[in-house]
């Protein structure tokens, strides 16, 4: 694993890898370079230290390389950061009222998601 020399990049992140949308997501981020560089938790079937299993699934969550535990928008910027060619992107948008527009739709997809999930034929449950 190569550390980023970012400390606001993630150095951890921490998924839902029983969510179908998040599994893709977290795939096509995995293929890209830079991303070597973060350990990737799947919090539904990994148990994590400083976060309940409850918490760990509503929300998108990362820990910076400087250690802050971020989530939702913040945590895909530091995602972001780490790869390349989206750290121009980050920094870009790592600012008010950026950030506050990249939550306010993340929290839109958070309402949306469940039902997305019911939706999805039961093979693509874990």
């Amino acid at each position: 694993m190569i550390a980023s020399k970012d400390p606001r990049a993630a150095a951890e992140i921490y998924y839902d890898g029983g969510c179908p949308i998040c599994r893709r997501e977290i795939a096509a981020y995995q293929r890209m370079d830079g991303m070597e560089a973060a350990a990737w938790r799947d919090v539904a079937v990994e148990q994590v230290t400083d976060l309940d299993r409850e918490t760990a699934l509503a929300r998108f969550h990362a820990r910076r390389a400087d250690g802050t535990l971020v989530s939702g928008a913040e945590a895909f910027l530091a995602v972001w950061r780490l790869s390349p060619r989206l750290a121009p992107v980050a920094r870009l948008l790592d600012r008010t009222p950026f950030r506050q527009v990249l939550e306010l739709g993340y929290r839109g997809f958070l309402r949306v998601r469940p039902l997305w999930r019911r939706a999805q034929p039961s093979s693509t449950a874990r």
